[in-house]
């Protein structure tokens, strides 16, 4: 994929890895325990062969998802998600959430899995030791 954005911003350089369409998707079927190309096709109704097998080689090139070899004949994939890539749990998170607070429909909502009561996003700050709401981004 061709970067798209030459700015100096955390999220358009995000978005010149993650952002092109379908990525951000099947990087969330590899999440949920998708692991072969069929089932990701199978998930991810629409997508044409060729595009899932463009992503995933472009994520793995990456260094977002890794791939080991599980049949010889035909040759066949399993993908997993490198540390990096799991690392975008959190996105997928403020996704769900986001989308639980403005889409009209709602497909999914985020819980505590032992209690069962929906869930928010807070910030926490390690050094104080706290949970915060004043966060900012800064220049670096």
């Amino acid at each position: 994929m061709k970067e798209r954005y030459d700015l100096p911003c955390n999220i358009a350089q995000t978005l010149n890895i993650i952002g092109d369409r379908w990525t951000l998707l099947v990087i969330h079927e590899i999440l949920v325990g998708r692991s072969t190309f069929n089932e990701i096709k199978k998930a991810l109704s629409g997508i044409s062969s060729k595009m899932l097998s463009d992503r995933l080689k472009y994520l793995e090139d990456g260094g977002l998802v890794v791939s080991t070899l599980y049949s010889d004949h035909p040759p066949r994939y399993q993908y997993k998600l490198t540390d990096s890539g799991k690392d975008l749990e959190g996105v997928f998170n403020a996704l769900l959430l986001w989308g639980r607070q403005h889409l009209e429909k709602c497909y999914k909502k985020l819980i505590h899995r032992k209690c069962g009561h929906e869930i928010e996003l807070t910030y926490y700050c390690p050094h104080c030791r706290e949970n915060v709401d004043d966060v900012s981004a800064v220049e670096i």
